[in-house]
């Protein structure tokens, strides 16, 4: 039998997993608790099923075994009891400590009263093997299975090429649903190797042809998608982006906004994939909003890179919309990995709007973010129940029209072509045939006043 990391959908019964943290001298044991519990979220979403939890408490990370030998034997001990074919480890491992690790754990031990004369190690299609994965290749996972467009299926291939390139064995690549297998091991086949070359080194080159296509096909892809940004920046439309940490609710906000009919569910990285509409405000003025993908602490680097062109949404917007989920106890920490995420991404000199959402469940809402209220840039809201939008909507209202003012500029017959921008960015408020040519009064956005500085008559001009 094939051996994978988590059953379908189908199967009745989940693919048990033992969850592993370390905690190393300096670090903070909150800290590790917290992100242990998200870990054990993230297997939920995958479709896995916690079967017991270990903690190694150690001065240093084993570079051998990250645990050590003795927690080791521990963790074999678990997996067998509690029939689990999964061990997680909640940091990022490097190849060999999971070779070793895995090893470890299915190699035949002598017990007592048993007689066998020499430890045997398991094959990877043997019944009861255990596998071993990372943080890392867990939100990969969840990545794979949540991407739906056919850009963010070419986005997750390559982190998932990118991440695993350097833990290739003899073995193969360990592969993704929607990738072939889920997660087991792949084999050779005839004819797919050089003169004088090994298996390894066959599938290397392999997979760099293929890192180097998914590479050229989403860079056509971010061709068209700043095509698309520059119709938009020509339309003069202020485009907000909504950031925040995985499940905090952006998808429900833009549903009930929009319309928009993005799956919102209460998973981690229910949505993957950028959407954009439009969101006519009730002063005129129309915004485009874009849902972008959830953050998350421990955001494996090269996730951010294959991701890069969606992400840039957040960097090109006028201002971001910070969702928070206000029914999580640990709220501060998440709003502390999103604008620390915005700043790597270029977008920390935004002005940010901070929305704390689901505050209809008043019994699980933070106490923690009591300290916030009265600031004009943060609100309580209910995206599921509309409770508190209408003011943030005034406060995008404002934000929007903080950056235009009302400008006349005149047009001499020689530049009425140049004219056709103020129809096309900005809001007219009247125009006069003169001798001269064209005077038109409007309400422009600051790049388009830039824009037609040159035209622009002084003496009639409001800020």
């Amino acid at each position: 039998m094939q051996n994978t990391v988590f059953r379908s959908a189908s199967d009745a019964e989940k693919t048990r997993a033992v969850l592993v943290s370390a905690v190393f001298d300096g670090e903070d044991r909150h800290q590790s608790e917290i992100s242990l519990s998200e870990l054990e979220r993230l297997l939920e979403t995958a479709g896995g099923e916690c079967a017991a939890k270990l903690v190694q408490y150690k001065e240093n990370p084993d570079p051998r075994s990250y645990i050590g030998s003795g927690k080791l034997e521990e963790l074999r001990g678990l997996c067998k009891n509690t029939e689990s074919t999964l061990a997680v480890f909640d940091a990022e491992l490097t190849p060999s400590q999971i070779r070793n690790i895995e090893k470890e754990l299915n190699t035949g031990k002598k017990d007592k009263g048993e007689k066998t004369d020499k430890n045997e190690e398991k094959d990877p299609s043997d019944e009861g093997y255990v596998l071993v994965i990372d943080r890392s290749m867990l939100i990969l996972d969840i990545f794979a299975l949540h991407a739906k467009s056919g850009e963010g299926k070419l986005q997750v291939e390559l982190a998932l090429l990118k991440y695993t390139t350097p833990r290739l064995t003899g073995k193969g690549l360990p592969r993704l649903r929607g990738y072939g297998l889920q997660l087991s091991r792949q084999g050779g086949g005839i004819g797919t190797r050089g003169p004088g070359e090994s298996k390894r080194e066959s599938d290397r080159r392999h997979v760099k042809r293929r890192m180097d296509a998914l590479e050229n096909e989403l860079k056509n892809l971010e061709r068209t998608r700043e095509t698309q940004r520059k119709a938009r920046d020509r339309a003069g439309i202020y485009k907000i982006a909504v950031a925040g940490y995985t499940n905090a609710g952006k998808s429900t906000l833009l549903n009930y906004l929009t319309g928009a009919g993005i799956l919102a569910e209460d998973k981690l990285f229910a949505t993957l994939d950028t959407t954009t509409r439009l969101y006519a405000l009730p002063d005129g003025n129309e915004v485009l909003l874009t849902d972008t993908v959830g953050f998350i602490r421990n955001l494996p680097h090269h996730l951010i890179k294959a991701f890069k062109s969606t992400l840039d949404e957040v960097r090109y917007s006028d201002a971001v919309l910070v969702l928070i989920d206000a029914s999580e106890s640990e709220c501060h920490l998440q709003l502390e990995v999103t604008e620390g995420l915005l700043e790597e991404l270029g977008a920390g000199d935004k002005p940010v709007l901070y929305v704390y959402n689901k505050c209809d469940l008043e019994a699980e809402v933070a106490p923690v973010i009591k300290q916030d209220a009265g600031d004009n840039n943060v609100f309580f809201i209910s995206a599921k129940t509309g409770e508190g939008v209408d003011a943030l909507i005034e406060r995008i209202q404002k934000l929007v029209g903080e950056g235009k003012a009302t400008k006349t500029y005149l047009f001499r017959h020689s530049d009425m072509g140049r004219a056709g921008a103020l129809y096309d960015r900005a809001v007219i408020v009247e125009k006069e045939y003169v001798p001269e040519g064209l005077k038109i009064k409007a309400i422009v956005d600051k790049r388009t006043a830039g824009a037609l500085r040159d035209y622009e008559t002084k003496e009639e001009s409001d800020g």
